[in-house]
């Protein structure tokens, strides 16, 4: 996944100690870490850290029928959304396959929608070629961006955000000046995004440092997502991926970004049909990575298993308390168990990783009652 040549590097990363992603990577505008990346992660989990993530590209779509109409078009039943609430969604082609993912929160008349920073311009203008008689207005809305919040601490923090209290999972609630805080299920079980004003960004980090929230970098965030097993557009996914593979599937109340039960959408048919009557041929699954080998793999790589491809790498990093590990999409026939090599050293797949595709399904139940079985 390329990087946006329209993300422009972060303010932050004039901060003393930030050590911004490598060129090449999605993350070059932001910090990677601030010197010391486990504590970092620690400090996302057992206490509280802010993490700038200001890279995200962030749409506004305005309109009476903003969602009716968004709800046609996508993965996602949003029709019914109320004020304040959010879901995950995704844009998909006609086979199925995923072409972008994004969260968004409809509150006071305007949806929200924020997504990879590489992909949102694609995104914007599939929008926007979308709307023809709805009244539905699509426009780039980067003059805001993303904050996140992790850890428990977050709950100390709530007189420093102006809020009254910290909203429930696909909640938001508007914050002072001008923005909105809203809860997410993941990475982490206490993680909350702040979408605020561009210009106010360095206001509202250092106001939440000076609370005490620590200066968290992108490591941090990823590491914790990759353990939550939460893929990352364009780097978890390929031009091959369908939501059943990387865990996609299900309304807001299964954290999900495919709701089952809606009416038509684009690439529903793929969905509907694997669903009902098939699996899907690759799974995500978590990779513990031999971190005594001479270097890592990277995104991309070959997963291969007594010397065949079985798969292909997804994002590659180091945890501190799981050591090297990464995700990865796998051919679902291989067992746990399987010795893999992944680049330059051994690999083995955490079993509890492995989704169950073993779930009755009603297209395969209802052909097995037609031939008398």
């Amino acid at each position: 996944m390329c990087v946006s040549s329209l993300v422009a590097p972060s303010p932050i990363l004039q901060v003393p100690g930030a050590v911004a992603g490598l060129p090449e990577s999605p993350d070059a505008a932001v910090a990677w870490h601030y010197g010391d990346p486990f504590g970092e992660q620690r400090a996302a989990v057992q206490r509280v850290a802010v993490v700038d993530r200001s890279h995200r590209f962030v749409l506004s779509i305005t309109g009476k029928e903003r969602l009716s109409w968004l709800h046609t078009i996508s993965s996602q039943a949003v029709a019914d959304l109320g004020d304040g609430e959010s879901a995950e969604n995704l844009d998909l082609d006609l086979n199925g396959r995923v072409l972008n993912h994004f969260v968004l929160t409809d509150l006071d008349g305007t949806v929200w929608i924020d997504t990879e920073g590489a992909r949102g311009p694609e995104l914007l203008s599939f929008l926007q070629k979308m709307v023809f008689w709805a009244d539905a207005k699509p426009v780039d809305a980067n003059d805001r961006a993303v904050l996140s919040l992790l850890g428990p601490g977050v709950a100390e923090l709530t007189e420093t955000l102006g809020v009254p209290a910290l909203p429930g999972t696909y909640r938001a609630v508007p914050l002072p000046g001008g923005g909105f805080l809203r809860r997410m299920p993941w990475p982490t079980a206490d993680s909350f995004d702040l979408i605020v004003p561009r210009d106010q960004l360095v206001t509202w980090w250092t106001r939440l440092r000076d609370a005490g929230a620590a200066a968290a970098g992108l490591w941090a965030f990823e590491a914790l997502r990759v353990a939550a097993l939460r893929p990352r557009l364009g780097v978890d996914t390929d031009d091959r991926t369908i939501p059943h593979e990387v865990n996609w599937i299900g309304g807001p109340a299964e954290h999900g970004a495919v709701h089952l039960n809606k009416g038509c959408y684009r690439g529903q048919e793929t969905v509907a049909r694997v669903h009902n009557l098939g699996k899907p041929p690759r799974h995500l699954v978590l990779l513990h990575l031999d971190g005594s080998a001479d270097s890592r793999p990277a995104t991309g790589d070959p997963v291969t298993a007594g010397g065949r491809a079985v798969g292909v790498l997804g994002t590659v990093i180091d945890h501190y308390e799981l050591g090297p590990i990464a995700l990865a999409l796998i051919k679902r026939t291989i067992p746990a168990d399987t010795a893999l090599v992944a680049g330059p050293c051994a690999a083995a797949i955490d079993p509890d990783s492995i989704p169950a595709h073993d779930e009755p399904q009603a297209g395969r139940l209802a052909v097995e009652k037609l031939r008398g079985r």
